[in-house]
């Protein structure tokens, strides 16, 4: 008789291990679906085969040129993000400056080609695309304008290359890597008034984040093998980035709507490898390049982030915008523009 109570209690089990397995690998390994509406192709968008294997969708803005035109070269988000119409729209706003601007989406995002091999995504891979681009458009000289991790990149390829930056413009720049908790820590002047947004990057990874994305993360950084194909992981970057743009304003009447052109892969992989990046903060110091650092009210980085670009960088100007937050022309275009014009008038 004990020996039946034990055979049905260990049947019993066995079925709960079984459907227990038989969950886990639903929810691992079965391909999800997003709702996503899709983003139609930017009007205009062309294409670079750069000598580096990348194919980079651009948008040109050609604007009226003077003997002194410095091309502009406009660096998203991310890594990941994408070029919106909406940046592109209030760019609009130096129709009269004299400078051509470039707007791409950066190798494994956006309209721009993913790459096979997701450990191809590093740091040295998208300052590599950068370089081939100024060449592409021959360039001598170009101006960065770096948002976010945008800047991070900027910065960087300033080290290696200083002698092909006329000036470098970095809005919300993200933290210079490795980054120095103590740095970042540091409290703002109370005169600025800092207000965190209503929501947080936390809250948006919280909301969105599943067991099948938490192996595809992990699968990605430590054995670089990707659980999903780039449709459904940008599928899911979209979702994701649509609820961590809750926290990047002061107005969360103003959140940007979801769009459908994020990388995933060039994600997680690019950030992976940033952490290893070397420190680069001794070149940046030695940097002579005129420098314009901004930041909004409700920037979700730390002021320690921002407020070690001013201490390293030794030729720079900085502007507060109130009333905007990580994307500062999100709410303050106008000011966001004319800050970024007045800054490229001086000499």
């Amino acid at each position: 008789m004990l020996r039946l109570v034990k055979r049905h209690i260990y049947a019993f089990f066995s079925c709960i291990t079984m459907l227990l397995l038989i969950i886990l690998f639903y929810y691992v390994f079965v391909p999800k679906k997003y709702s996503i509406s899709e983003t139609p192709k930017r009007l205009g968008t062309k294409y670079w085969q750069l000598p580096t294997g990348s194919r980079i969708a651009y948008t040109y803005l050609a604007l009226k040129k003077t003997d002194k035109n410095i091309p502009i070269i406009y660096l998203h988000g991310g890594p990941g993000g994408h070029i919106s119409d909406r940046i592109i729209k209030v760019f609009k706003g130096l129709q009269n400056e004299g400078h051509d601007v470039y707007f791409y989406d950066q190798i494994g995002s956006g309209l721009s080609g993913r790459l096979e091999q997701i450990e191809d995504y590093t740091v040295r891979r998208h300052i590599n695309d950068l370089s081939s681009i100024i060449q592409m458009i021959g360039a001598k000289k170009v101006i960065l304008i770096g948002q976010s991790w945008g800047a991070v990149l900027a910065t960087n390829f300033a080290t290696l290359y200083p002698d092909k930056i006329a000036k470098l413009i970095l809005t919300s720049p993200g933290p210079i890597f490795p980054i120095n908790s103590t740095v970042i820590n540091k409290k703002a002047p109370d005169s600025l008034q800092l207000r965190p947004p209503f929501y947080s990057n936390k809250e948006g990874n919280d909301k969105v984040a599943n067991l099948r994305t938490t192996f595809m993360g992990y699968l990605a950084r430590n054995f670089h093998l990707k659980l999903s194909d780039d449709k459904e992981a940008d599928d899911f970057a979209d979702v994701l980035n649509a609820a961590l743009n809750r926290s990047t304003v002061c107005d969360t009447a103003k959140i940007v709507q979801q769009a459908s052109r994020n990388g995933y892969y060039a994600s997680v992989m690019t950030f992976e490898d940033l952490l290893t990046y070397p420190d680069q903060r001794k070149k940046i110091k030695d940097l002579t390049i005129p420098v314009l650092i901004m930041k909004g009210q409700c920037d979700n980085q730390p002021w320690g982030i921002t407020n070690e670009y001013l201490e390293l960088f030794q030729n720079h100007q900085f502007v507060f915008i109130n009333g905007a937050g990580h994307f500062i022309e999100i709410e303050q275009p106008v000011l966001y523009i004319n800050a970024i014009r007045d800054f490229l008038q001086t000499e």
